[in-house]
Parts: structure tokens; sequence; C-alpha cells
């Protein structure tokens, strides 16, 4: 159990952090900074270079925290919160990836959301810490906040369609 989980964390964790390096570096196949505001414009984001660095620290902090497991329901909430905005841009596309659907978050929300309920196990900070276990309780909050942060962002953030 202890082995399954560290390997999900390492994916998924550097998986996440990977797109935040991505949106704000010329690292990983990424743009910089400019390239990820760019992207964020594409998509219909205001903010400019400042959105996509939240982003992308969002991502990297989440990401790394998930891989490390250390404050590993926070790690989630955050997870789930950048994969929210994800999801939401590409729904339009429909579920699959190849036509640009938002198959991929909704995977890495669906990850998340599992490392919060299960913990991040016996070979984690949080375990060193001595923060583990966590009540399978906090599953309910961590998934309610990251999915309502990334819905909130959207709202904010998302311009209004031009009107023809």
């Amino acid at each position: 159990m202890d082995t399954g989980l560290l390997i999900l964390r390492l994916l998924v964790g550097l998986l996440i952090a990977g797109h935040g390096v991505q949106k704000i570096s010329a690292h990983l196949g990424g743009h910089g900074l400019d390239g990820g505001a760019r992207e964020f414009a594409a998509d219909g984001f205001r903010g400019g270079a400042l959105t996509a660095l939240a982003a992308g620290g969002g991502q990297i902090g989440s990401g790394v925290l998930l891989a490390a497991g250390l404050l590993t329901p926070l790690a989630a909430t955050g997870g789930i919160g950048v994969m929210t905005v994800a999801l939401s841009v590409k729904w339009h596309n429909g579920l699959w990836v190849q036509d640009d659907g938002y198959d991929y978050p909704l995977v890495l929300i669906g990850a998340c959301a599992a490392l919060a309920a299960a913990g991040p196990g016996a070979w984690s900070l949080d375990r060193a810490l001595g923060l583990t276990p966590y009540p399978l309780w906090w599953t309910v909050p961590v998934v309610a906040a990251g999915v309502g942060s990334g819905l909130l962002t959207r709202l904010v953030l998302h311009r209004a369609p031009a009107a023809p």
C-alpha cells in the first residue's frame, strides 16, 4: 500500500509541478512567463503574467508538496483547484483528450482526492513529522475547497466572450 501511494504521489505531484514550471519558464518545454501569459489570454483569462505566475506557482507548490507527502490535504486542495480550472477551460471540447478534452485534468483531480482520502503513506514527510494519519472526513473539505477555489478563479479571472 505504501509503495503504491509513493508512486501515485510522485507521479501526480511531479506532473502537476511540471505543468507549473512550463507556465513560468522555458524549462520542460515551456515558453517562459510571456508564453504562459499568452496561453491564459488565449483561454480567455485576464491578468497576463500575474495570472500565469500565480497558476504556475500554485502548480509547482502543490505538486512538490504532494510528491513529498507534506501537508497532503493542502497539497491535494491546490492540485484539485488548478486542475478544476484546467477542466473548466477544456469542458466545451468534451471528455476525450484527442479532442482537447478534460479527461487528463479529471484524472489528476481524482488522484488528488484519492490521496487526500488515503493519506500520503509511510514514506512521506507528513509521516516523518508525525502529522498523519489525517482523518478520512478531511477528504470532503479538501475536494470542496479545491473545486470551489478552481471555479471561483474561473469566475473572477475569465473574461466574458466578446459580443458579436
